[in-house]
C-alpha cells in the first residue's frame, strides 16, 4: 500500500463579489489528487482535496517542499497497521519534516489540501463515508445524521442594491435555509444598517440573520457597529477586528452581549489556544469557525478540538468556515455544532452533495465513501481530470 502520485492543479474561482476587506476577482484555489496503488472496483484509490474559498491557491508551495516529501519517504512509514490503511498522522509528520514552528501563513492551507485528499482516500480504501470512520474512530461510533447550515452570502457586488439583497435572501430560505449571513463593513455603518433592514423584511427576526465584517475594524468602529447592531438580536457578530487582535476582541467582548464568532483565519491549535485564552470569547455564546482545510488539515483539527476541551468549550460551538463537504463530514463524524453553505458563490465548490436538499435547516450526509465528491458532479468532473 502506498502513495504513488499526488497532483495539484490551480483552478480560477473569480467573480465580481467583495466582503469588507477584499475582492474576488482573481482568486483562485487548489485541487489535488492523492493517487494510490490500492484498488476497488477495477480502478487505483484517488483522494482528492482543495483549499477553501479567500487563501489563493498554493500549488507552488506543494510543488516546492510537500508533495517531494511524501513520495519521497519510504511507504512502509506512511502505513497504519492497526487499520490496514494510510496514516494520515504519519504522512502529516512527513509533510512537515523541516519546518520550523510558528508562521502559520500560506503553508497551512498547501498542508491542509493536501490532507483532505489523504482522507477521502483513507474513507475510500476502508469503504467507509469519511463522517462515518470519524465517528467510530474517535466517538464510539456516535454521529450526527443531518448537519445544521446556514446561508453565507450578502456580498458587495457593482449594481447590487437592496432589492437585489433581498431577492437572494429570500432564494436561500426558498432552499431551506433558516439562517442566513450577510458581508458589513464596506460601506458606511448608515448603510450598512439599511441593507440589515432591507433582509430582516425577507427573513424576519434577527436571529435569523449574521453579519461579517470579515476583520475588517478598528476597536473603535467594531465597538460603533456592535452599539447599533445590539437592537437586532443577531445570530451572531462575526470577525470585527483583525483575526489575531484577541485584545481588541476582548475588549468588543465587554460592549456586545450577543453572540460573535471568530477563527476562521486562525491556522494552528496554538493560535485557537490564543484565541480561547486571551480573545474574551464566551463559551456559552460566542462560536468559533476555524476550517481544516486552511489550518494544516484534519490532523491539526483534532489537535484544536483537544485544546478546545482542555479549555472547557463544547465542539458544539464550533461551525466551520469554507462551506465544504470535508467540514460536513467533520462536522457529522465530530459533534460540531454546523457548517457554512455557499449555495451560489465559489461554485464548484460550494455546496454539497447534488442529491441532498436543505430541509428546516438541516443537510444530510452522503453514503458514498470518502468526503462524497463523487457525489457533487460538477465538482467531480473537475477532479476527475487529475487523475
Amino acid at each position: 500500500m502506498r502513495i504513488v502520485d499526488i497532483r495539484e492543479k490551480t483552478v480560477s474561482i473569480a467573480s465580481p463579489i467583495a466582503n469588507a476587506y477584499i475582492d474576488f476577482s482573481k482568486m483562485t484555489c487548489s485541487v489535488v489528487a492523492v493517487v494510490t496503488d490500492v484498488m476497488r472496483d477495477g480502478k487505483p484509490v484517488v483522494g482528492y482535496g482543495f483549499n477553501s474559498n479567500g487563501r489563493y491557491g498554493q500549488g507552488a508551495l506543494m510543488r516546492d517542499r510537500f508533495i517531494a516529501r511524501v513520495l519521497d519517504a519510504d511507504p512502509e512509514t506512511l502505513i497504519d497497521r492497526d487499520n490496514d490503511n494510510l496514516d494520515p498522522f504519519a504522512i502529516w509528520k512527513t509533510l512537515m519534516t523541516n519546518e520550523k514552528p510558528g508562521g502559520h501563513g500560506e503553508r497551512s492551507v498547501a498542508v491542509g489540501t493536501i490532507d483532505m485528499a489523504v482522507w477521502d482516500a483513507i474513507a475510500k480504501i476502508a469503504g467507509v463515508p469519511l463522517w462515518r470512520l470519524l465517528a467510530d474512530r474517535y466517538r464510539n461510533g456516535m454521529a450526527d445524521e443531518k448537519v445544521w447550515v446556514y446561508a453565507a452570502g450578502g456580498y458587495y457586488y457593482p449594481g447590487k442594491d437592496h432589492a437585489k439583497l433581498k431577492d437572494e435572501m429570500r432564494s436561500y430560505l426558498d432552499r431551506g435555509y433558516k439562517v442566513v449571513k450577510m458581508k458589513i463593513g464596506a460601506a458606511s455603518l448608515e448603510e450598512d444598517l439599511r441593507r440589515i433592514d432591507a433582509v430582516l423584511t425577507v427573513v424576519g427576526e434577527g436571529r435569523h440573520l449574521a453579519v461579517d465584517a470579515n476583520g475588517r475594524f478598528d476597536l473603535d468602529t467594531a465597538i460603533a457597529y456592535a452599539k447599533a447592531l445590539r437592537p437586532y438580536g443577531l445570530f451572531w457578530y462575526e470577525e470585527a477586528g483583525d483575526p489575531l487582535d484577541y485584545a481588541l476582541q476582548a475588549e468588543l467582548a465587554a460592549h456586545y452581549e450577543g453572540p460573535m464568532a471568530t477563527g476562521e483565519n486562525l491556522f494552528s491549535h496554538q493560535d485557537a489556544r490564543n484565541l480561547l485564552r486571551y480573545g474574551g470569547m464566551r463559551p456559552d455564546r460566542d462560536f468559533l469557525q476555524f476550517d481544516c482545510a486552511l489550518s494544516y488539515g484534519l490532523v491539526e483539527y483534532l489537535r484544536t478540538l483537544d485544546v478546545m476541551k482542555e479549555l472547557g468549550w463544547s465542539t458544539r460551538r464550533v461551525v466551520p468556515h469554507g462551506g465544504h463537504q470535508m467540514s460536513l463530514n467533520i462536522a457529522a463524524g465530530l459533534h460540531l455544532g454546523g457548517n457554512e453553505s455557499y449555495p451560489d458563490v465559489f461554485q464548484p465548490f460550494g455546496g454539497f452533495a447534488d442529491n441532498i436538499a436543505v430541509q428546516d435547516g438541516y443537510v444530510a450526509l452522503p453514503e458514498s465513501p470518502g468526503v462524497g465528491f463523487e457525489a457533487k458532479s460538477q465538482l467531480y468532473r473537475l477532479m476527475k481530470e487529475l487523475a
